[in-house]
């Protein structure tokens, strides 16, 4: 049985930093691209990061703040966020292998 776990959400304030990680288990196949995914109160899920062999990829908002990273042969994804904005506030989902996790809140508010 395959198991994404996020964790590493919490509520910080405007300009604090939080390190998101995500693991994955059961899957049993080698996986290239993992990503990390959001979505705000009312708002539709959008990509954050991407990361595969090939390409790094951010969201033009996050760009230079967020910085996502992997271990293939762990299956595990990370994201590390600093300089937080209110607007990043939102549910976290982890994406590896096409397997999503529960999601972990984040919540940037003074």
């Amino acid at each position: 049985q395959v198991q994404v776990a996020e964790s590493g959400g919490g509520l910080v304030q405007p300009g604090g930093s939080l390190r998101l990680s995500c693991a994955a288990s059961g899957i049993r196949f080698s996986v290239d691209s993992m990503g990390w995914y959001r979505q705000a109160p009312g708002k539709q899920r959008e990509l954050v990061a991407s990361i595969s062999e090939s390409a790094t990829i951010y969201k033009d908002s996050v760009r230079g703040r967020f910085t996502i990273s992997r271990d293939v042969d762990m299956k595990t994804v990370n994201l590390q966020m600093n300089n937080l904005k209110p607007e990043d506030t939102g549910v976290y989902y982890c994406r590896i292998g096409g397997y999503e996790g529960q999601g972990t809140q984040v919540t940037v508010s003074s």
